[in-house]
């Protein structure tokens, strides 16, 4: 057994040496490529200690790296030995340049099942071979790796998801029908789970079953799950048109697929299928998975339960800001108290499940880590007259939510830089709440309008401002993104997205506040042109009075906050206790 970072290195090195090889890929994916993987597929952080939720290691026989994003890259110094690892930004310094400087003939091994094609042509160099395994080295060397899920798979009822199985496996195999492909391929769980109305609890922090199928034309599902983790309700709810078969056996049902059109969303499936199917002499079409759309636009009865989750959600905060607010000034908290007490807040709630994600709570300069999350090793105390950031949320049978709020902790008055810049961010997020705009925008085209009053102080942060949110299943969802990296993706009515701009200062403090958007079309125009839409505000909770700097709004702003507080004060203030009232009465007074 390994022990230290250190010996994993070496015993990955020796196995690649056994193999022929000059180097490894490890992204922190797992075969399902989503954002949470089980502890099973923890490669990269086993490997390296880093605990972020996106990254690639490129080891070599001689040198390792680790490429993170802009929000990760505090959070992969702190949490990787520099003697081992070398750091680079995964944007600005990608994985491809890189490898330019290894020697030519040099053989990189991946695991198929762990890349995308996309993704594997961008890292791919002339004169580099990358070479696809059977089998992943570091699994080999692994000799205390936890064994995968075998949670059981549950139905989720008509009454959450608005539409049955049947009507949306005919609605997309009729899309396969029109294009005239026979099949296609659904990696991605999380379409598996919204076509077959399906959940589990193989993840944390996603209700997923971890499956993966085949949908054909004529609307019958080969579903790749093992079978001893659906029970005699879960067969009934499946129906006799979705085949339940083991996963051993998804090689051989590809391969049976010999002269078929098969569609295979590049963005979500493994490599393996397509080498898979180009070897069984199948044709592969790129395209989007036929349920990926469909999933992010909300039917009525999805978007009725997003409220009603959002509403349930905006009790537990607001009671716990309450609670903060009498309890931080006086010492005694720290992240992880404060933390769980938001969650016991949440638990209370009706239809309850569990953290939509980790949540992230840091206070001071911890705030300045987007994605930091609080253990034993790095718990601190909240301390008087600091920021608190605070970025967390919940999976409810009826909707996932997600809400950031920055808070200060008194007693004293908040320095005069940030408040500044904390009402920089507020500005930018009331601006893109507000937003309207014609049918077919996309979202990267929406992310300069919450920056704009950052930019004009010279400020900026490093990661999107806005992504999709699943209902009752991945906290980030695509495809539709606003984010200058999204793809440009039409917004469209039924849509859940974040607004969340931020401004960080490393080592000081970190600010971001986070509201959750829901797509609607906008009243109709009197002349009759391009329809438009807009954004319903989801997420209900105050901001932070004492960080606003009212002399820097203009009217119109002003305004929106007040509106904003009043509407969470008539919603949700009958919901509340009477102290816990009291307070939000008090919270949501207008600013004058």
């Amino acid at each position: 057994m390994t022990d230290s970072p250190s010996d994993r290195l070496r015993a990955l090195r020796a196995e690649l040496d056994r193999l022929g090889l000059d180097g490894l890929l490890v992204p922190r994916n797992d075969a399902f490529l989503g954002e949470y993987v089980p502890p099973s597929a923890e490669r990269l952080a086993w490997l390296t200690g880093f605990t972020g939720s996106a990254g690639l290691a490129i080891v070599l026989r001689d040198r390792a790296v680790l490429f993170v994003d802009g929000r990760y890259t505090t959070q992969a110094a702190q949490e990787t030995d520099p003697s081992l690892w070398q750091r680079r930004h995964l944007l600005e310094q990608p994985p491809a340049d890189f490898l330019k400087g290894e020697r030519r003939g040099s053989r990189i091994g991946y695991d198929p099942w762990l890349h995308t094609e996309a993704t594997l042509e961008r890292i791919a160099v002339p004169g580099i071979e990358l070479v696809p395994l059977d089998a992943n080295p570091v699994d080999t060397v692994w000799r205390d790796r936890p064994a995968p899920p075998t949670a059981p798979a549950v139905a989720h009822p008509l009454a959450f998801a608005g539409l049955d199985a049947a009507a949306k496996r005919e609605a997309a195999a009729a899309a396969l029908r029109e294009a005239g492909e026979d099949a296609a391929v659904l990696a991605d769980p999380h379409s598996v789970a919204w076509l077959l109305n399906l959940r589990g609890g193989d993840l944390t922090y996603t209700p997923l079953a971890l499956a993966q199928a085949l949908l054909h034309a004529d609307g019958v599902v080969d579903l790749f799950l093992d079978p001893a983790r659906a029970d005699a309700g879960v067969r009934a709810h499946l129906g006799n048109q979705v085949r339940l078969r083991p996963p051993a056996e998804l090689g051989a049902a590809l391969d049976a697929l010999a002269g078929r059109k098969l569609r295979l969303d590049p963005d979500v499936t493994p490599a393996w299928f397509a080498r898979r199917l180009r070897a069984a002499d199948a044709t592969v079409i790129p395209g989007e998975d036929p349920c990926r759309l469909p999933r992010a636009c909300k039917n009525p009865v999805e978007q009725q339960g997003a409220r009603a989750a959002h509403r349930r959600d905006a009790v537990a905060l607001i009671r716990f800001l309450a609670w903060f607010a009498r309890t931080a000034p006086t010492g005694g908290l720290t992240e992880i108290s404060a933390a769980d007490r938001l969650l016991a807040f949440r638990a209370e709630g009706e239809h309850f499940v569990a953290e939509s994600f980790p949540a992230i709570a840091g206070a001071g300069e911890h705030g300045a880590i987007v994605h930091y999350r609080a253990i034993p090793a790095t718990n601190r105390a909240v301390r008087p007259d600091e920021a608190f950031l605070i970025d967390s949320g919940a999976q409810y049978r009826d909707g996932t939510t997600d809400v950031t709020r920055t808070l200060w902790t008194g007693p004293g008055t908040p320095p005069a830089t940030l408040r500044e810049r904390y009402t920089r961010v507020l500005q930018g997020h009331l601006a893109l709440a507000a937003t309207r705009f014609p049918d077919g925008v996309a979202g990267p085209y929406l992310d300069a309008i919450a920056r704009r009053p950052l930019w004009e102080a010279g400020l900026d942060y490093d990661h999107g401002t806005g992504h999709g949110i699943g209902n009752f299943l991945s906290v980030h969802e695509g495809p539709a993104g606003i984010s200058r990296a999204a793809k440009p993706v039409p917004l469209k009515p039924g849509m859940i997205l974040s607004d969340e701009p931020g401004y960080y200062l490393p080592g000081a403090y970190g600010i971001r506040i986070e509201n959750l958007l829901l797509v609607i079309p906008a009243a109709p125009r009197p002349d009759g042109t391009k329809p438009f839409l807009e954004f319903e505000v989801l997420t209900l909770a105050p901001y932070e009075r004492a960080l606003i700097a009212t002399e820097l709004l203009n009217p119109v702003e002003r305004a929106q906050v007040d509106a904003y507080h009043a509407r969470v004060l008539a919603e949700i203030g009958p919901l509340l206790p009477a102290g816990d009232l009291a307070w939000l009465r008090a919270a949501c007074a207008p600013l004058g």
